[in-house]
């Protein structure tokens, strides 16, 4: 064979193994590009999870933010908010999150014990509002009468208190994702604040135009249809009643877990201790398969009850200091 002929295919040769290699690498590459993608994953579920009794907060609460207001006003008044919770969120709190990530991790438990005291603080005003009558809300003049002027107040005022919960949310999530680079805590902050404001927001949509429906079908449909509406609008209260009782548990466990959790990671073990001392053996007589849930189960009980008990020693200082009201 000529040597020129020898000498190609040896060229070619080299190019094919020279190819093998280069896909070797880029399949390397893209299996360590998944990886990341699904640690990234990973940190934002468990990032997610763990902001879940703000979350159901926020959306319990936002809805007096639209009460009294003209129907057609509610959804450019939630759309309003929804933005503002996005610019909180986007551009406000997630540099912060990731410089205060990069540049002092070591102040994410004092500031999540500062979320947490304010968490267990609303959940106990609010169960001391179960046991004590407040007339407060009784006496206040519904929006629509006095006038449109009234919409920027409310709108203005629902930002603020997302700016809080807001605040809440990043903390905590960014106490999940301290272990990635810069650039993943922002992506994973970023997702988690968008999904969040997606879901809160198009959940108060929904429950604060059910009872439109219902009265749209009371009032324009005949038979089961007309009696479904009817039931709807009775239903509303009971399910805004019971949203504002879930949100109240969620944020009795997420606050008191904070608070325990946090307090353990600046020293003091104690709490924490003596939590898992009652929570362990609970489990450990309950079957197999339930000993991680009733760990958890238990020990959420267990911080739940101690951040109600210690909200309801900041609670009454709150209101010596501040009028009713200026404090949420």
């Amino acid at each position: 064979m000529p040597s020129g002929l020898v000498a190609l295919l040896d060229d070619v040769a080299a190019i094919a193994r020279a190819s093998a290699a280069s896909l070797d690498d880029i399949s390397v590459a893209a299996k360590a590009s998944a990886a990341s993608l699904d640690d990234i994953s990973v940190a934002a579920s468990r990032a997610g999870a763990k902001t879940a009794g703000v979350v159901i907060d926020d959306a319990a609460v936002t809805p007096r933010y639209v009460t009294g207001f003209d129907p057609s006003r509610e959804l450019p008044m939630i759309a309003r908010i929804a933005r503002g919770s996005v610019f909180n969120k986007i551009v406000i709190l997630l540099p912060a999150a990731v410089l205060l990530g990069q540049f002092a991790p070591f102040l994410i438990p004092y500031i999540l014990i500062v979320g947490g005291l304010f968490l267990c603080y609303e959940a106990a005003e609010k169960v001391l509002e179960w046991f004590h009558v407040d007339e407060t809300n009784l006496h206040e003049t519904p929006a629509i009468v006095e006038g449109g002027e009234r919409e920027d107040d409310m709108v203005s005022g629902a930002i603020r208190t997302d700016l809080i919960l807001s605040a809440e949310i990043m903390a905590i999530a960014l106490s999940e994702v301290t272990d990635q680079v810069w650039w993943t805590q922002a992506l994973i902050l970023a997702a988690i604040g968008i999904v969040i404001t997606a879901v809160v927001y198009g959940a108060v949509a929904l429950i604060v135009k059910m009872d439109d429906v219902g009265l749209h079908l009371a009032k324009t449909r005949e038979g089961g249809m007309a009696a479904f509406g009817r039931g709807l609008v009775g239903f509303m209260p009971k399910l805004l009643a019971f949203i504002s009782v879930v949100g109240t548990l969620a944020m009795a466990w997420v606050g008191g877990g904070l608070l325990v959790h946090n307090i353990a990671a600046i020293g003091w073990h104690g709490p924490e201790h003596w939590i898992e001392a009652v929570a362990h053996p609970v489990a450990g007589i309950m079957p197999a398969g339930l000993h991680g849930f009733m760990d958890w189960l238990v020990f959420a009980i267990l911080s739940g009850l101690g951040g109600v008990a210690i909200g309801a020693v900041i609670a009454p200082i709150v209101h010596r200091f501040m009028p009713h009201g200026e404090a949420h």
